[in-house]
């Protein structure tokens, strides 16, 4: 299956090379201009003057054109590169790797280790405070590391897996339109008063897209861990999210600690569920659930590997 052997081909990719800051100086990501449009287009259509009803439906507008217009580019892309041999091949599978994130995920969380394996508890707060929304100023060494297991938890589903899955299922236009979605939901997608309406496409279109991905990534974390099946089962439908709570759950169980829990946003402490039935986690359960995200990202490249092999 081509679709197939060029997710496994982007995964070693960008594991090995990320998106380099060298071509992030002269070339910005390709999900900041996705951005930019979701912005311009709510700064535009998402006036408080409209009704809710006309709201949500320019809110399906926005989503159509960027989700569309990032497919259109994708399906542009493969004619143009799939005629050129092994080169519009190497240059296909460099272009995939923008749509992953298993290198920079790892070195983000890796900066908070870090930050809290020399007892720097202020720099870990500012390391962790760049990849989660709580408010972090306050965290002691066990917020911490759970702020940064969770955030470690979703985002190998919404930067690893599910992008690799809808490279694998419809190529670059599929992985395209993912992260159009995606980033959608995160600038939109959310359940404030200014954005309830507009943003609710966008919410409800990336639940539909993580829904398989995210069942997915908690298998792979409980199969690289050898542990955490019964607590996923148990746990995930806890999560407000029909998707997030899979791969919380499903580290919690496998590294045997507790996550989720009240957390503060923006001044405002709000009550979560929490996720398995051990002791909050520290910089040990921090470094053990890098090696554990290691093994599950590995566990993906075998699986991209057999879906390739079997067509």
């Amino acid at each position: 299956m081509a679709e197939a052997r060029l997710a496994l081909g982007a995964l070693l990719l960008e594991a090995a090379l990320g998106y380099p800051d060298a071509v992030h100086r002269r070339l910005p990501h390709p999900v900041a201009g996705a951005g930019r449009a979701i912005d311009a287009l709510e700064q535009r259509w998402n006036q408080p003057s409209r009704p809710d009803g006309e709201r949500r439906m320019l809110g399906i507008a926005t989503l159509a054109l960027v989700g569309g217009g990032a497919a259109l580019a994708g399906v542009l892309a493969n004619r143009t590169l799939r005629p050129q041999g092994r080169a519009g091949g190497a240059a296909l599978t460099l272009l995939a790797t923008t749509g992953l994130a298993q290198r920079s995920l790892y070195q983000h969380v890796q900066a908070v280790l870090r930050a809290l394996e020399r007892a720097d508890l202020a720099s870990a707060r500012t390391a962790v405070g760049r990849i989660v929304g709580r408010d972090t100023q306050h965290l002691g060494e066990g917020g911490v590391a759970a702020a940064a297991l969770e955030s470690l938890a979703e985002s190998f589903n919404d930067g690893v897996v599910a992008p690799a899955f809808w490279l694998a299922a419809a190529g670059l236009p599929g992985l395209a339109a993912y992260k159009a979605v995606n980033t959608a939901d995160s600038l939109i997608g959310h359940r404030e008063p200014r954005w309830k309406s507009f943003g609710w496409a966008s919410a409800r279109a990336d639940d539909a897209m993580n829904l398989a991905p995210a069942r997915l990534a908690g298998a792979l974390l409980c199969a690289a861990g050898g542990a955490g099946w019964r607590v996923m089962a148990r746990d995930a439908g806890k999560h407000a999210s029909p998707n997030a709570g899979w791969p919380e759950a499903a580290m919690a169980g496998a590294l045997g600690v507790r996550l989720g829990g009240p957390a503060t946003y923006d001044g405002e402490l709000t009550q979560r569920p929490s996720f398995g039935d051990g002791p909050p986690p520290g910089a040990a359960d921090l470094r053990r659930g890098l090696d554990l995200y290691l093994k599950a990202c590995g566990l993906l490249w075998l699986a991209m590997g057999a879906a390739a092999w079997r067509r």
